[in-house]
């Protein structure tokens, strides 16, 4: 609903309607500048939570050609798919579920998990088990003081903390 609207690389339409992911929030703008500095090139790429899509398509339209969306709401789900319609994008998989809705054997370069904590601690080890050497996992939706646990999590599910951004208390590792 912007009727100022700057030139950018990537024209990305959202009609949020009730799901979460309009590029305003600190964890959001984590995410998308992390996606702008990874070269998504021909990668497969898992938008845990995707909300709005919002991510899901950056990622497609950044390279990626092979994009997973997964919402467990049913809202975030319909949403999602009209995104990508808007946005010409819709050959982004969305599925509705959660962790459940991750197919046995299935692997991603590059997960993006912005949602919060408690989700991301309790799920971890089904991220770990969807990625192979070499796949990268973007995690937002927490506080910097949610930091150590995510790392002790991360840790026992084998995997290696590489760094972090905050923005008014918000993070992303």
């Amino acid at each position: 609903f912007h009727t100022d609207i700057p030139k950018a690389q990537y024209d990305i339409v959202i009609d949020p309607k009730m799901a979460f992911g309009t590029g305003h929030h600190q964890t959001t703008c984590h995410m998308i500048r992390a996606i702008l500095a990874t070269d998504m090139n021909g990668k497969r790429v898992l938008d845990m939570g995707c909300g709005t899509a919002l991510l899901a398509i950056l990622a497609r339209k950044h390279g990626a050609t092979d994009v997973t969306g997964i919402d467990i709401d049913e809202f975030a789900y319909e949403n999602a798919l009209e995104n990508i319609r808007l946005n010409d994008t819709a050959d982004i998989n969305i599925r509705l579920g959660g962790v459940d809705a991750l197919h046995e054997g299935e692997t991603f370069d590059y997960i993006l998990a912005n949602i919060n904590r408690n989700i991301l601690l309790a799920d971890m080890s089904q991220y770990a088990a969807h990625m192979h050497p070499g796949s990268v996992i973007f995690m937002s939706g927490f506080y910097v003081e949610d930091i150590p646990l995510l790392q002790e999590e991360a840790a026992r599910q084998g995997l290696r903390f590489d760094t972090h951004a905050e923005n008014n208390r918000w993070a992303m590792i």
